[in-house]
């Protein structure tokens, strides 16, 4: 009798062990880039008018929303300007075509994009580039408080472009009062540098930083000052957001290769001809064991397979060197048909699903918002009808301020046509809570609030929140429980059950 049990027992485990391997996960970071330098996403071109500008970011959002994604990367000073009303730096020429022209008629997009993706439950990461300063000597439209006018003397010219010079101690300080800026006065849930530091070497072309090297080298060999100024930068900007808001979160997108396993044996069984560490001089690896940045999202652009950067080889060592931190995949949605990889439908799909399998990833996010532009292959029908057809959280970072927000209350029900209304409410006179999360179960099934194939809404905090249900069918037991999330989406506990159920065609409103 006690072995039928527990092999009854083993096999009930295994039973909800494979269900729950089937579920998608509840948590995921769900990001798509939105690159404003060249106007590559946003605005579509220079010169749009404020209301068509912000026609078009609204329509992103939607789309991107419906995609499934839970939060965007946005370029915010694509070189050295701004996409907001800086007190340092002019505005951007990619707004209207004018370097240091405000859009007319006058709004701050920063402002406005923020409040735009908040309204939809979304995360906004701010997206810097922190060294470039010129994109293209020849064509850039270059204001008169450029600060390349005010101070020559610390930027360089290297390939057509100009850059800060990474090897002056004034540089990175001026460089962490821009971002601290913005984050002192605006409302962003993230600083995000992408991959570039030291420009990508141009073969036969040295980047000329010999004065700066002369003057703060030391007895370093070159390679390792590089690498020191890049570390010094990233820990002042850690640091300055930390002490501004401590739960902004602070992310790094490198190149897919950190190191070769032929130049290092911490390396990945990889053949790059460019490294993070070699070429870039980011030391990635240093910072997320230091704990100065809190996700690095590598942009694995390559195919599973390819003979010299294998995606796969590629995500499997990235997963094992997060050091504790959040590790987001990038995806190369540009890629899709660009080769016979990238033409198959399932390229991208498995890489996603891929990357879900393993517990040390945490999400993905895509290269670019404009890649999504006419359904590639079907791409975005994939993720709203299969990947991403339920909603996620974005994964919470314990290391950050994480006291959860009060569990919120059911107040009334009723039904009305079309569906059932339900009204809650909450204690929190923290303001810790910023959204609900209303779960919906029928019959007699069991309460597993880690299934978000359960969940029916997520929706912004409000005085008076309600949601009517709009499959709702009169006649069937339902179970609903309603949660709050604060702002770093950290969980309440569960209300108490609303029940319902209906006797002899009437039906009662219990809450347990």
């Amino acid at each position: 009798m006690l072995k039928q049990f527990l092999a009854g027992a083993v096999l009930w485990i295994l039973m909800m062990q494979q269900a729950l391997a089937q579920l998608p996960p509840k948590r995921e970071l769900r990001a798509v880039w939105i690159a404003t330098v060249e106007n590559i996403d946003w605005p579509s071109r220079r010169g749009l008018s404020t209301e068509q500008q912000k026609a078009e970011f609204i329509a992103l959002l939607d789309q991107h929303q419906r995609n499934g994604m839970n939060a965007v990367v946005v370029q915010i000073r694509p070189a050295t300007d701004a996409f907001y009303n800086s007190p340092y730096e002019p505005w951007s020429e990619y707004l209207t075509g004018t370097q240091g022209q405000p859009p007319f008629p006058y709004y701050d997009p920063l402002e406005f994009m923020i409040a735009e993706t908040h309204k939809r439950g979304m995360e906004f990461h701010a997206w810097f580039n922190p060294y470039r300063a010129v994109f293209n000597i020849s064509r850039s439209s270059i204001a008169a408080n450029h600060i390349t006018r005010l101070r020559p003397q610390w930027f360089l010219t290297y390939d057509g472009k100009k850059y800060f010079d990474p090897g002056i101690p004034e540089v990175r300080t001026y460089v962490t009062s821009i971002v601290a800026d913005v984050v002192k006065r605006y409302d962003v849930d993230a600083i995000h540098f992408d991959d570039y530091f030291y420009p990508y070497k141009v073969p036969g072309k040295e980047f000329p930083d010999n004065f700066s090297y002369r003057q703060y080298g030391g007895n370093l060999p070159r390679d390792d000052w590089r690498r020191a100024n890049v570390d010094a930068i990233i820990q002042m900007i850690s640091k300055a957001i930390k002490a501004e808001k401590p739960w902004v979160k602070f992310g790094i997108s490198p190149f897919g290769v950190w190191r070769n396993k032929d130049r290092d044996p911490e390396g990945s069984y990889t053949k790059g001809g460019l490294t993070n560490y070699d070429d870039l001089y980011a030391d990635i690896l240093k910072w997320l064991r230091n704990k100065w940045i809190d996700y690095v999202a590598p942009q694995l652009y390559w195919e599973r397979g390819h003979r010299l950067v294998d995606y796969e080889i590629l995500l499997n060592w990235w997963s094992q060197h997060g050091y504790g931190r959040h590790v987001y995949i990038g995806h190369g949605v540009y890629r899709i048909n660009s080769n016979a990889a990238w033409k198959n439908p399932n390229e991208l799909p498995m890489q996603i699903e891929e990357a879900r399998a393993i517990n040390t990833v945490q999400g993905s996010i895509f290269y670019s918002s404009s890649s999504f532009r006419g359904n590639p292959l079907g791409i975005e029908d994939i993720l709203r009808n299969k990947l991403y057809k339920y909603p996620a959280l974005r994964p919470a970072m314990s290391w950050l301020p994480n006291e959860m927000p009060e569990a919120p209350y059911f107040v009334d029900a009723f039904e009305r046509p079309g569906g059932l209304v339900i009204h809650w409410a909450d204690g929190d006179t923290t303001g810790r809570t910023k959204q609900y999360v209303l779960y919906r179960f029928e019959n007699n099934e069991v309460i597993n609030v880690s299934d978000p194939t359960k969940i029916i809404s997520i929706q912004a905090q409000a005085s008076d929140p309600e949601f009517k249900d709009l499959t709702y069918v009169k006649g069937k037991t339902y179970t609903y429980i309603v949660t709050a999330l604060d702002r770093l989406q950290n969980e309440s506990h569960i209300s108490e059950p609303l029940k319902l159920q209906t006797v002899n065609g009437k039906t009662t409103f219990t809450f347990e």
